[in-house]
């Protein structure tokens, strides 16, 4: 029996109350998860940034993509950090040339924050690839394996956000 196997049947978070095949599913959701954090750890280091630039700038370019403008006050709402924080932030994102501040198209009195060219060309040289990738496994499934999934990752998005009472 192979250990990854022995962990799943084990069950250590989940009991052995629980049929092996739900066992099977958090025990792949975890290791799914735990890949996911080294992805992006390894992204962080190869681009030389923080968790907060790497989110920031992929909501700027996910921002750009859609034609969206971003304040910095957008950006302070979107990563839920402080005005102060903002403004670091962007600074540091100015200064190792992932972003630029440009003046506001509609409003003189404010500023937008922009994605450089060469952060999305860092970004997809980066990430491209392993983006491909997990297209391809998504595609492979059918439409009711989509469902399914989407159902599932749905519903535990949905367990871990509930907060139970003391």
């Amino acid at each position: 029996m192979t250990a990854a196997r022995v962990e799943s049947i084990s069950g250590y978070w989940y009991g052995d109350e629980h049929a092996t095949t739900s066992v099977d599913v958090l025990n792949a959701l975890r290791r799914y998860r735990s890949a996911e954090v080294a992805m992006r750890r390894r992204t962080r280091s190869s681009m030389g940034m923080g968790e907060t630039d790497l989110l920031a700038l992929r909501y700027l370019l996910e921002a750009a993509r859609r034609g969206d403008v971003v304040t910095p006050k957008d950006l302070a709402t979107r990563l839920d950090i402080s005005s102060a924080s903002t403004t670091v932030l962007i600074d540091r994102l100015v200064k190792s040339g992932h972003v630029r501040r440009d003046p506001h198209p509609t409003d003189r009195r404010s500023i937008i924050v922009v994605a450089t060219p060469s952060s999305d060309d860092e970004v997809r040289h980066t990430l491209g690839r392993m983006h491909e990738r997990m297209v391809e496994v998504a595609e492979s499934l059918t439409p009711a394996q989509s469902d399914a999934v989407v159902l599932f990752l749905t519903r535990m998005r949905e367990a871990v956000e509930t907060v139970d009472a003391d």
